[in-house]
């Protein structure tokens, strides 16, 4: 979530050799990729029995339909609102702009379940935007057609709605990058404003878009709890429904192999694209952006285009619930055990992606296959649902004839946390480490120091400048996840994510309002902070007033 991941470059080194000092890496890369290769394995030699069957036969057309409509839908929603922001937030100058700027990052903060619950409430039959509707008009709930969130175009719309800053910051970042020469010159040639941005801007910044439209729609393929809530069914939440409710890991490792091969297809796209958007640039002539002053109807048309794509993301849905908080303060006690075993388990699985952040920044620094293979399955594991890495945590245990007793699921799900965040821990240490001059690793080097001294001594202490922004990342990323902690949380262990999805399923949304809004809090944190070091690396740009 918070901060895009790392990319997943893939790169064959020229001399494969082993030294001793890769053995940390290999070994970071093994733990990030048993739990998607024990689902692999089980999936291939396991029978599904007649669970499978029966998904087969009745359910599995549903599950990829709700998948495939839903990711079609979201795309939708998110370019048509995403891209145009971006554009007007980076090249016009209108009332608002530099607050809309960071306010439009904000929806990242919230969960994918916790938007469901707010507008799920906000939308329904009972729900004030009907009753009011009725108390004007006389009507029954039978005399009018409503939208129903409840639906899978209600499931795209609330993803969407929480997930369009993944396409909004690499667009805007894009249209910063670009070069102003190639714009100008087009409407030199009588070129309209819109046909200038059809015909130059966007092809230009069309590979980082589909970067971040593909991520974005990694985490709706993810998505449990929406689905869950909203009833529909997608293949993430037939995954664990094969494992709750008919008990069968062959049945439920089939549906994830499936949901890996659209996630794969998926990064296989961010990867393109990627690729892509080092060459979108043709014009030799660089010149920063100065930005279109809009005034009249222009500019109060841009203002309120970004005001409700931000009060669709975050004002209203959190408005929602604070105001169900309010009114629910006697559930308030119970959630204090739920945010007890919440900073437990986060905590765990924040240490121990910790450790595996920083074996895989510090082995950065190498160019040797075991550096690689970290790094890669550490990137491509963030694109994984967590649910795919609960239902290989939970074939391993079984395997070693281990059961969710005592202290093993703690350690279970500190290990699937790890295996799927890591990254976004090692994305700050690495940053750190890629601005610290050459010359230092030089100096070690001629001084005679070997690899392991000068990771020690030297690349250490530049990770660790990072380390506090990484181990937040992780922390939170650990408190959001819903899915592999239902699967894997030890018994009667409610973490906030599992209290407030129990309550929002029995229709108790004021009750799960509270833990909700905390697990939002908490996500604003990194959320701001990625903010802030966007609005502090902008290469070269200013304002023309």
């Amino acid at each position: 979530m918070a901060g895009l991941p790392l990319p997943a470059r893939m790169f064959i080194p020229k001399r494969l050799s082993f030294r001793p000092a890769d053995a940390p890496a290999l070994l970071a890369g093994v733990i990030i990729a048993v739990p998607v290769i024990s689902v692999l394995v089980a999936a291939l030699f396991m029978g599904g029995g007649e669970a499978w069957q029966h998904i087969r036969d009745t359910l599995m057309v549903s599950y990829l339909g709700g998948t495939l409509g839903t990711l079609s839908m979201a795309a939708f929603f998110m370019l048509v609102f995403a891209v145009p922001a971006a554009w007007l937030v980076t090249m016009h100058d209108f009332p608002g702009r530099p607050v809309f700027e960071w306010l439009l990052i904000l929806p990242l903060a919230a969960p994918g379940y916790v938007l469901a619950y707010a507008w799920g409430d906000l939308m329904g039959v009972g729900g004030p935007i009907q009753s009011a509707l009725r108390d004007m008009t006389g009507w029954s709930a039978r005399d009018y057609w409503f939208p129903s969130m409840r639906s899978m175009p209600g499931l795209a719309f609330v993803l969407a709605s929480g997930l369009y800053p993944y396409v909004y910051l690499t667009a805007r970042t894009a249209f910063v990058s670009q070069s102003i020469c190639a714009l100008e010159a087009a409407r030199s040639l009588g070129a309209s404003p819109l046909r200038s941005f059809w015909s130059v801007v966007l092809p230009s910044a069309r590979p980082a878009i589909a970067a971040g439209l593909a991520l974005a729609l990694m985490e709706t393929a993810a998505d449990y709890g929406a689905a869950e809530y909203l009833g529909v069914p997608t293949l993430t939440f037939g995954i664990v429904r094969a494992w709750k409710s008919f008990g069968e890991p062959a049945a439920a490792a089939r549906l994830a192999v499936i949901l890996l091969v659209l996630v794969v297809g998926l990064l296989l796209a961010e990867r393109w694209s990627r690729g892509r958007a080092g060459s979108q640039q043709s014009s030799t002539r660089w010149r920063a952006v100065s930005r279109t002053k809009l005034a009249g109807l222009p500019a109060f048309g841009a203002a309120m285009f970004c005001l409700v794509g931000f009060s669709i993301g975050f004002l209203v849905p959190v408005s929602r619930l604070l105001w169900r908080a309010l009114e629910a303060r006697e559930y308030v006690a119970p959630v204090g055990e739920a945010l007890k075993n919440t900073l437990i388990l986060a905590g765990a699985g924040a240490a121990f992606g910790f450790v595996l952040a920083l074996v895989i920044a510090l082995a950065g620094r190498g160019k040797g296959p075991a550096a690689a293979f970290a790094r890669l399955t550490a990137s491509s594991a963030y694109a994984i649902p967590g649910a795919v890495l609960a239902l290989g945590a939970l074939v391993v245990l079984g395997g070693l004839g281990l059961t969710l007793t005592g202290i093993v699921p703690v350690l279970a799900l500190a290990w699937v946390y790890a295996s799927r965040f890591t990254t976004t821990g090692a994305e700050p240490m690495v940053a750190a480490l890629a601005r610290a001059p050459a010359s230092l690793g030089h100096a070690a080097e001629s001084l005679g120091a070997s690899p392991l001294r000068r990771a020690r001594e030297v690349d250490l202490p530049i990770a660790l400048s990072g380390a506090s922004a990484g181990a937040l990342i992780l922390f939170v990323e650990c408190l959001k996840e819903l899915p592999a902690t239902l699967m894997l949380r030890p018994f009667s262990w409610d973490t906030l994510a599992v209290r407030a999805n129990a309550y929002a399923s029995d229709e108790r949304l004021a009750a799960a309002a509270l833990p909700a809004l905390l697990i939002t809090v908490a996500g604003l944190v990194p959320v701001i902070l990625l903010s802030w070091r966007l609005s502090h690396s902008r290469p070269g740009e200013h304002t023309h007033e």
